[in-house]
């Protein structure tokens, strides 16, 4: 399966008031790393304390680094139609909505799968499905956690390891059924049409 695990790191949890530092994207193909998307993000204002305490980015690191007007497009671009997966995925994705429609800017095609609610029907019972306690549950090698392009590599194995677990016969389900798993309707980025700014006719 063709697929790219994405993940952000942010200065806090309010799409909108905060911004995103970091944005790290992963494509797989049949279970093989292709090609990675990894960038930090100037977020034109102070990282507070507590969320470098968390991801280890200081105000440092993305001093000078490219704005993120400048890079919605490259990512659209990396990621096009493939089908996008996130742990938590409605956190990361509510940030990226924000800023592709204040800049009126591209968006990746494809479904967005969570792989949250799929852990919790595929691994019941577990003391909680944060990412790391999945990638120690299924013994996966790791070291950093909460480092964008490191996270969205282990959120794309455990993508494949559910997949392993939900397959019947070697078949993967089918793109609507993976969906109709998660609990919760198709969920894909808008797709705004930027409007071209009207020339205000003076008259003399």
């Amino acid at each position: 399966m063709r697929f790219i695990a994405f993940d952000l790191e942010t200065t806090g949890t309010v799409a909108g008031a905060d911004a995103i530092v970091e944005i790290g994207a992963v494509r797989f193909i049949d279970g093989q790393v292709e090609s990675i998307f990894s960038t930090l993000v100037d977020p034109k204002r102070p990282i507070p304390p507590g969320a470098s305490a968390v991801n280890g980015i200081s105000n440092a690191m993305v001093t000078g680094q490219p704005l993120i007007e400048s890079l919605l497009g490259s990512f659209a671009e990396f990621c096009g139609d493939d089908v996008m997966v996130a742990h938590n995925a409605p956190f990361d994705a509510q940030f990226l909505i924000a800023d592709i429609k204040r800049f009126e800017a591209p968006a990746p095609r494809g479904v967005i799968i969570d792989t949250l609610p799929l852990a919790r029907k595929v691994f019941p019972g577990l003391i909680n499905y944060k990412l790391g306690t999945l990638v120690k549950h299924l013994k996966m090698p790791s070291s950093e956690f909460h480092r964008a392009e490191a996270d969205a590599t282990y959120c794309g194995i455990l993508f494949q390891q559910l997949l392993k677990r939900i397959s019947i016969g070697g078949q993967v389900p089918k793109l609507e059924n993976l969906i109709a798993l998660t609990g919760k309707p198709e969920f894909k980025f808008p797709q705004i049409i930027r409007q071209p700014k009207q020339l205000e006719l003076l008259m003399f």
